[in-house]
């Protein structure tokens, strides 16, 4: 008779195997992945717009999310530390 253990280890490697068998089928989806151009493909939703995501404004110019502070040469530094050793 089998032990409980057995049959816990047994059926976890069986749910694995078929958890693997499953994500290695691809649903049958055979050739590359593309975004219809066509005239049918104009009418449909894309995937912001479904979710009631609204398109952002254009302006012409890119604004920046993020303001960034200027960057600090290492030049500078050391030649005013080089400046205060000497009296």
């Amino acid at each position: 008779m089998l032990k409980a253990t057995q049959i816990l280890v047994r059926s976890i490697a069986l749910a694995a195997c078929a958890a693997s068998l499953a994500s290695l089928s691809a649903c049958g989806q055979q050739g590359p992945l593309f975004l219809p151009t066509d005239a049918a493909a104009q009418g449909r939703a894309t995937l912001p717009e479904a979710l009631g995501i609204p398109k952002p404004k254009t302006s012409g110019t890119a604004t920046p999310l993020i303001e960034t502070a200027p960057l600090i040469s290492t030049e500078n530094s050391e030649s005013s530390e080089e400046s205060d050793d000497k009296p």
